[in-house]
């Protein structure tokens, strides 16, 4: 469900609160069959690892621009561009496949399908969200879903895990809705939890993907 900025910022949305930030990204969400599959693939590698800071399964995210920490009061100007764009723009079919590392650290599984589609929306995120005087981190797109972080000091489970997911195949599967999502992180102890302050359907559909929530 989509949730107003003091949800997630944890505070009451007034005059007092137009000073604070909250943590943003825009992304894609995996449908709940398509996770499901994924989690039973992630069984084994959950009991052998239950020491690493495994992402709840309803946060897992395609992330197509991280806008970092923005004033709150910078967030709403956002969506009606946002909204517009994602009415022109048609579901991408895409799928999750494999396993991977980053530096044996995060653990990930990959997204094939249509990446040039994929590639294009990112890429026109990003220009929409700089019109709009927004400027953020240039990150490269390395399509990816996170799953995963090690431990200080017990990053073999990484690589071991990684190396368990590496034959995975996932179905494919429409993405059909953008997401702009909101974090707390760094705002208190305790996992981060992503909600979805609000989110488009894409032209023709949303094809059932999956609202991004917390608790």
């Amino acid at each position: 469900m989509n949730e107003p900025l003091e949800a997630v910022t944890g505070h009451p949305a007034d005059e007092r609160v137009r000073a604070m930030t909250t943590r943003v990204f825009l992304a894609l969400a995996p449908p709940d069959d398509a996770k499901d599959e994924l989690a039973q693939a992630l069984h084994p590698a959950y009991d052998a690892y239950p020491r690493m800071r495994w992402n709840r399964i309803e946060d897992w995210h395609i992330t197509l621009a991280f806008l970092g920490e923005l004033p709150v009061a910078a967030v709403p100007p956002l969506m009606p561009p946002l909204a517009a764009l994602a009415a022109r723009r048609r579901p991408l079919r895409l799928a999750l496949d494999g396993g991977g590392h980053f530096d044996e650290r995060v653990l990930w599984t990959g997204v094939t399908g249509d990446l040039e589609g994929l590639h294009r929306l990112a890429t026109d995120v990003r220009a929409l969200v700089r019109e709009c005087g927004v400027s953020f981190p240039d990150r490269l797109l390395r399509p990816h879903l996170t799953l995963a972080r090690s431990r200080r000091g017990d990053h073999a489970a990484t690589v071991e895990a990684a190396a368990g997911l590496a034959a995975f195949t996932g179905r494919s599967w429409e993405a059909g809705r953008l997401h702009l999502v909101g974090s707390n992180i760094g705002r208190g102890p305790g996992p981060i939890h992503y909600r979805s302050i609000q989110s488009w359907d894409f032209r023709h559909g949303a094809g059932g993907a999956a609202e991004i929530s917390g608790d």
